[in-house]
């Protein structure tokens, strides 16, 4: 059953990230290097493709092998406190900003809504709670300031930002670290609230 679903949420998310990239290059305004450098400034985008290799590299996994990166504790409770931000970030701030139609929309609502509730459903089957620890916590929160610094250096010679909070030009830099700020305290609080929530299924 794990390695099923393992294959079949590798095939949604590599289908979501595809097609994503697809009618970016169709719809494109920029030039082509301009527009695959704008697709892999999304942390939407960085995080889908970050679940399609989990889920991938997941299906060649000897399960036997404790040893091996993909299988340690908290691994899984990273990318799903990954994913799980996508999908919030979106439904509360983002989703009210546009209001895609057709393939689009099909892609859109796979990205932000249904990759994330797949990926939590994997966690609470297959992660093993018990042997997550609050310590770290901390070190998950690497990937988003790699990629705020990434944005913020990228944006600065492109113009470019990927998100509206994170948008300098407009915002200004002040106001864009606040909002950075805000946005690695709910990276935390939501971390915490899996490691939460998988110490009380442990114990169920």
């Amino acid at each position: 059953m794990k390695k099923f679903l393992a294959l079949f949420f590798a095939i949604i998310a590599w289908f979501a990230v595809i097609t994503q990239l697809y009618l970016m290059i169709e719809n494109r305004v920029v030039s082509m290097p301009e527009t695959i450098l704008r697709f892999f400034s999304f942390f939407t985008i960085l995080t889908n493709l970050l679940v399609a290799i989990y889920f991938t590299a997941s299906l060649f996994l000897k399960t036997n092998n404790e040893n091996n990166f993909l299988k340690k504790p908290g691994v899984l409770t990273a990318i799903t406190v990954y994913i799980t931000i996508v999908g919030l970030v979106y439904q509360f701030i983002l989703r009210s900003t546009w209001h895609p139609v057709g393939m689009q929309r099909l892609v859109d609502e796979l990205l932000h809504s249904v990759i994330p509730l797949l990926v939590i459903f994997y966690w609470f089957l297959y992660e093993r709670h018990s042997l997550v620890r609050y310590g770290q916590v901390f070190g998950w929160l690497v990937y988003p300031l790699c990629y705020l610094i990434f944005i913020l250096v990228s944006g600065s010679y492109s113009s470019f930002y990927p998100y509206p909070f994170v948008d300098v030009g407009s915002l200004g830099m002040s106001k864009v670290l606040l909002n950075s700020l805000v946005l690695l305290a709910v990276f935390t609080g939501i971390s915490g609230v899996f490691v939460f929530l998988g110490k009380l299924k442990s114990k169920a």
